[in-house]
């Protein structure tokens, strides 16, 4: 099966747009030219992409799994000329691709590309946000430059560099009568209503292994997929989650953050791609990273 560069354009152009017409008048083609394409990118699929609804187009749910990865092509075509073009006009590369778990953006990455645009004129950066569970399933199809996740990672495409290491927090409402503390124990939260995320989850799989040490089962009275989500909810009163500091720094910024206690320990690490050398710019702002996490460590243990 050799499906045509027209017919994924021409995909992704109605996904985009949301009807044939639409997608037509992107592309500068007819409708008919359109849905002709469309057509035989479902024929040599060979899989039923489309259906009609009320007369209007739609993706089946296998058509959208196919078009999650068609997108992934074209992103790897569309860098290809964005390189291409550059070197034709020979200009440096100036162009970063991240890819980094949403929790960390906020806190971590902001800061380090504002000075990237102070010391490099033309600085550019892309950014694929994805899940700490995701991330291993999209390592090796996802193209990058530089990602940042939090150990443990293993995978073959990948050189792993950590940078930081942190402990978990527990995060609770200002007014509650453990913000104060030097550091919370899992013996405090007896009784106590915890947020926390998913069973799967890394911080979670945390929280139920000190409980189970402890002898102790935790009082879950809210569950969610979100460790922002968590935060801000303790940081309302709805209860105390155990949380990554820098998470709780993003989306909670007026909770009261307290060191657990036993100490719970989280490992930042940098994500190269294992096949190709270190660009400087990358390098350059690894060192940022790092450099910000540090202060913002710093910052959160003083404060």
């Amino acid at each position: 099966m050799v499906l045509g560069y027209r017919s994924l354009l021409a995909l992704r152009a109605f996904v985009e747009t949301g009807s044939v017409s639409d997608a037509a008048r992107r592309l500068r083609r007819t409708q008919p030219q359109v849905s002709r394409l469309l057509t035989a990118l479902e024929e040599e699929a060979g899989f039923t992409v489309f259906v009609r609804h009320n007369r209007r187009l739609s993706l089946t749910e296998e058509g959208q799994r196919f078009y999650r990865e068609a997108e992934r092509v074209l992103a790897g075509h569309d860098e290809l000329e964005r390189i291409a073009a550059e070197i034709r006009s020979g200009r440096r590369d100036k162009h970063v691709r991240l890819l980094v778990a949403p929790m960390v953006m906020s806190a971590l990455i902001g800061d380090a590309l504002l000075e990237m645009r102070r010391e490099v004129p033309g600085f550019t950066v892309s950014i694929e946000s994805r899940e700490r569970m995701d991330i291993e399933s999209w390592i090796g199809r996802e193209p990058f430059d530089l990602g940042i996740t939090v150990l443990p990672l293993v995978h073959p495409a990948v050189s792993v560099e950590a940078f930081h290491e942190t402990e978990m927090v527990a995060v609770m409402h200002p007014g509650h009568r453990l913000a104060r503390a030097e550091r919370v124990a899992v013996a405090d939260l007896a009784g106590e209503d915890l947020i926390a995320t998913h069973p799967t989850a890394l911080v979670r799989q945390h929280l139920d292994r000190v409980f189970l040490a402890a002898g102790m089962a935790p009082q879950i009275c809210f569950e969610t997929s979100s460790g922002a989500t968590a935060c801000q909810l303790a940081g309302r009163g709805m209860g105390v989650a155990l949380a990554d500091p820098f998470v709780a720094l993003s989306y909670a910024p007026e909770a009261a953050l307290v060191r657990f206690q036993p100490a719970l320990r989280l490992l930042y690490a940098f994500l190269y791609p294992a096949w190709r050398m270190r660009p400087p710019l990358v390098v350059r702002l690894a060192g940022l990273i790092a450099e910000v996490t540090r202060a913002k460590q710093a910052q959160l243990w003083l404060g």
